[in-house]
């Protein structure tokens, strides 16, 4: 019987080539996603990939959303914590909801669907988590520190929960993409893009497929003896 697989935000930019490319690996794949319905319909609809609709920020709706996976699909084998927003400003111009609603979906988000999975995988003796973290919470950015700070929580949060899994045979791990040719990153004004392009010595944007395949490597039934990691996939552009 197929893995299944739960990929958060998954119907859009990297967590729709996540998605994809799982279900090209033989899993059996479910979408969630937060708001937009048209979008969620269309990538059902072209993929035939299942999309359940939920705020991964709020925890009963992750608990509620993951027992019906479990009840119409089956029990969940892989997690990918993907979802993510942004709000960005300086410091002294960022309200406390501004804050807070990036820590409650990026940062808060990976809490209620691990809290939501995770047993079930224990139980099972099996499991795989993989967090999307991101460049920025590796090395901070101007403008985010709510962005950096979850994305930074999320690399910690992968190291502490890896141990709790590692004896029963559920691996978690994170990973930190740098500046990917999404949506997100065609907001991005081009001025501002150009010189962040120009700072990697890659020489150009990462595409989402390539995060997904970073994806799909951790998400294997090989990859057992990798846990605690964080796969930095970013053009070399922050390396330590």
């Amino acid at each position: 019987m197929a893995r299944i697989a739960v990929v958060t935000g998954g119907t859009r930019g990297i967590g729709a080539a996540i998605s994809r490319l799982l279900r090209e690996r033989g899993l059996t794949v479910v979408a969630n996603y937060g708001g937009n319905d048209e979008k969620a319909q269309a990538f059902t609809k072209e993929t035939g990939i299942a999309a359940y609709k939920w705020d991964v920020g709020d925890h009963q709706a992750c608990l509620d959303g993951c027992a019906k996976i479990e009840s119409e699909v089956g029990p969940i084998d892989v997690l990918v914590n993907n979802a993510g927003v942004t709000r960005d400003g300086t410091l002294h111009k960022m309200s406390f909801d501004d804050w807070n609603e990036v820590m409650r979906i990026n940062l808060g988000g990976c809490f209620n669907m691990a809290k939501a999975a995770f047993p079930g995988m224990r139980e099972r003796g099996w499991g795989r988590i993989i967090n999307i973290g991101s460049i920025n919470g590796q090395a901070g950015q101007y403008g985010q520190v709510n962005y950096a700070a979850a994305k930074s929580g999320i690399h910690g949060f992968t190291k502490a929960l890896a141990q709790e899994g590692a004896k029963a045979g559920v691996t978690v791990n994170a990973i930190a993409p740098g500046y990917i040719d999404t949506d997100m990153v065609a907001a991005v004004p081009p001025p501002v893009l150009e010189k962040i392009v120009a700072k990697i010595p890659v020489g150009r944007l990462g595409q989402a497929e390539e995060i997904a395949r970073g994806v799909a490597f951790l998400a294997a039934e090989d990859a057992g003896f990798i846990t605690g990691s964080t796969l930095s996939i970013n053009g070399g552009q922050h390396m330590y």
